[in-house]
């Protein structure tokens, strides 16, 4: 691998690039990179060989999975560009982009306007006080708008939108930009290199160009008193000067410039990577904040000289290779040979073949400045959100926020080879992606994998076969349900075997009484005269637990029941622990029976989260699946449903609130506890589980 020049601190930007899935992300990457010399072959999403698609199910599904990260130079500066998926089921990937960059560029389709992905991404970047801009892109396509576009932007995400620049044409006219801050109009070359011959602006332009160069003025000279008495006064303002006042405004959050272009052409990206490296914060711009290990905040300095801190944002598996582990290098300088502490996890990690990423590429360097973003491949210990850090003064980073799994399945392997690999198999998909998650169940024997969506576990199963050879089938996860007696009842269990020798012996009487729902099991004895010697009572308890974890309905454990030993006899020489423990569930399973019990079902709390237009349809779909709604509060032009439903009416429940609210609906769940399941599916659930046994 070649070797690659070196940017200081001061010269790197790093850029998430977040929007709704289509809406111009990896092209605006391919595309950068291709018209700043650092890639040699310009790249087709569709084709599947753009440069930040870099795995079989990208190319495969024709989109972003998983970020990915390629660099373009820009003068003397680098942009590190972090891909993002657009689609929500991979939202985990883009929390990690935002964590690390100090920018975001929000991508806009000029035909397809503000989407709910947008919006998704718009959120995230907003939880991190993100500075972003905006690009509105694919402005060659049929019905591109420039104006539809920045007004749904306006309106509904960032009032404080403003055009930097705008379009010359649109559709199949579309043949350059108008950069506001010079006046001057870009003719585009049609050769695909983004070059751009200046040019005055078009006459039926000026107007529009006029008034919007105004309104930005008017916007940067409110960042500086001096600015504002300057403008007011008729002074001319540089571009250097307007550029400066912007890069203010960004970092502030009170302005969010809006850029335009085509980036299938080339159309707008030269100009694009000019202004952004002018108004995004360096890698440097703010201060690291950290945990020491003796649990107390810490800032540390985003420069060379400081004490190195690095973020694991994104770990992957190649084969041939092994684990790869993307990372941002938050303080201090990381080089070749660097041994570093991962103070979570008490264990140290040599830096050894340094490189920093271009799509699937690697080019190797020798170190890393404060800020920059590097790959490394088979560290023995770190996983994403780890922090590797300078022995001499271990630190822990914030890691990404990463959205909780809301989707579940049951796996089991395809073949009795794949069984035996699943568990690790699964484990080391969770390491790449903390957003998927796997565990066994004792309780419903089966293996839960969680994740995003449907998409999102669909492509962790393909990947799963790929990498690692173990391919599984996929069925509903059963339901945890209970059992529980409502009436009282009481009862003899009698134990005796004889078989020459010493026999067996135990008999109780015992009473069993219902208790309040979650109030447990309660065990009491009420023995008198040594009916049973106290040495043997405990063994009655047992055997009433254990009998009871099988349950009598439907082989569900039975709870929330009080069971009472008040009677009985024992042999003198036959009695033994063993033989009252069987008598114990002997007479478990004989009461239970008769204290007239019932199934239980897992009710869930669930909030759901809907723009207001979305409740009708929304409370629609809960009053079938015979939800107790508990009420619903208006929150900025959305509508936060409460509601209480059986957990086993909520299967793919999440995929059912995207369908029905165009994707734009979330929810939340808690377990609140266990109800009477209706006669009519009681009756059916025990014909499963008689089914079943």
């Amino acid at each position: 691998m070649a070797q690659a020049r070196s940017f200081g601190t001061k010269q790197i930007r790093n850029v998430a690039v977040v929007g709704h899935g289509g809406s111009g992300k990896t092209t605006l990457i391919d595309a950068a990179c291709f018209a700043s010399g650092t890639t040699v072959r310009k790249g087709d999403v569709n084709a599947g060989t753009a440069l930040t698609m870099t795995t079989p199910e990208e190319t495969g599904h024709g989109m972003s999975m998983q970020l990915a990260v390629a660099h373009a130079v820009q003068g003397d500066s680098k942009i590190n560009f972090i891909d993002t998926p657009g689609y929500m089921d991979f939202a985990g990937d883009t929390a990690a982009a935002v964590r690390v960059a100090d920018c975001g560029v929000v991508t806009v389709g000029a035909a397809t306007g503000v989407e709910v992905g947008t919006e998704l991404a718009w959120s995230v970047c907003d939880r991190r006080s993100l500075p972003r801009v905006v690009f509105v892109s694919m402005m060659d396509k049929m019905h591109a708008s420039f104006d539809r576009a920045l007004g749904e932007l306006r309106e509904s995400l960032a009032p404080g939108a403003i055009p930097v620049q705008l379009p010359i044409g649109e559709a199949a006219g579309f043949r350059g930009v108008v950069d506001l801050l010079t006046g001057k109009a870009h003719l585009h070359q049609p050769d695909g290199s983004g070059k751009y011959l200046e040019a005055e602006v078009p006459d039926d332009l000026v107007d529009d160009v006029e008034e919007w160069a105004t309104e930005l003025m008017e916007t940067l000279a409110t960042t500086d008193e001096e600015l504002l008495d300057r403008y007011l006064e008729g002074d001319e303002i540089t571009v250097a000067e307007k550029l400066a006042a912007l890069a203010l405004a960004v970092a502030e959050g009170d302005a969010v410039p809006v850029f335009c272009g085509a980036a299938g052409q080339s159309y707008g990206v030269l100009e694009f990577m000019e202004r952004l490296v002018a108004i995004a914060p360096h890698a440097g711009a703010s201060e690291v904040e950290a945990t020491s290990e003796e649990g107390e905040a810490v800032r540390l300095r985003a420069t060379d000289d400081e004490s190195a801190s690095v973020l694991v944002f994104k770990t992957s598996a190649e084969p041939h290779v092994g684990e790869l582990s993307l990372f941002r290098v938050c303080s201090g300088m990381v080089a070749n040979g660097t041994e570093l502490r991962n103070a979570a996890r008490r264990v140290s990690e040599r830096i050894n073949h340094l490189a920093i990423p271009q799509g699937r590429d690697r080019v190797e360097v020798e170190a890393l400045h404060a800020g920059d973003i590097g790959v490394v491949a088979k560290l023995k210990s770190t996983q994403t959100n780890d922090t590797l850090s300078a022995p001499a003064n271990p630190v822990t980073l914030v890691g990404a926020d990463f959205p909780e799994p809301d989707i579940s399945i049951a796996v089991k392997g395809a073949a009795r080879a794949d069984d035996d690999k699943l568990g690790e198999a699964l484990s080391k998909l969770h390491d790449e992606d903390p957003t998927f998650a796997a565990e066994f169940n004792p309780e419903l024997r089966q293996t839960i994998a969680r994740g995003l969506g449907e998409l999102h576990l669909d492509v962790s199963f393909a990947r799963m076969k790929r990498k690692y050879g173990v391919s599984v089938e996929t069925e509903a996860p059963r339901i945890a349900y209970r059992e529980t007696i409502t009436a009282e009842a009481e009862g003899r269990g009698r134990f005796k075997k004889q078989t020459g020798g010493r026999g067996q012996f135990g008999d109780c009487w015992v009473r069993l009484r219902p208790r309040g729902r979650g109030e447990g099991y309660e065990f009491v004895s009420s023995i008198k005269g040594g009916v049973i010697p106290t040495k043997y009572v405990p063994s009655v308890d047992r055997g009433i637990q254990e009998a009871a974890a099988q349950g009598v309905v439907a082989g569900y454990p039975l709870v929330d029941f009080e069971a009472e030993c008040y009677d009985g006899s024992y042999h003198s020489v036959d009695s033994s622990d063993i033989a009252f423990k069987v008598a114990g569930s002997y007479a478990f399973r004989t009461v239970a029976e008769e204290a007239k019990p019932v199934l239980l079902e897992p009710i869930v709390e669930i909030t759901v989260t809907v723009p207001d237009e979305y409740v009708g349809d929304v409370m629609g779909d809960l009053n079938g699946r015979s939800a107790r709604v508990l009420g619903m509060e208006p929150a900025s032009g959305r509508t936060v449903v409460k509601a209480q439903v059986a957990e086993a009416e909520l299967h793919r429940y999440a995929s059912v609130l995207r369908s029905i609210t165009q994707g734009r609906g979330t929810h939340r769940r808690k377990l609140l506890g266990y109800d009477a399941v209706p006669p009519m599916r009681a009756e059916k659930i025990k014909a499963e589980a008689a089914a079943e046994e």
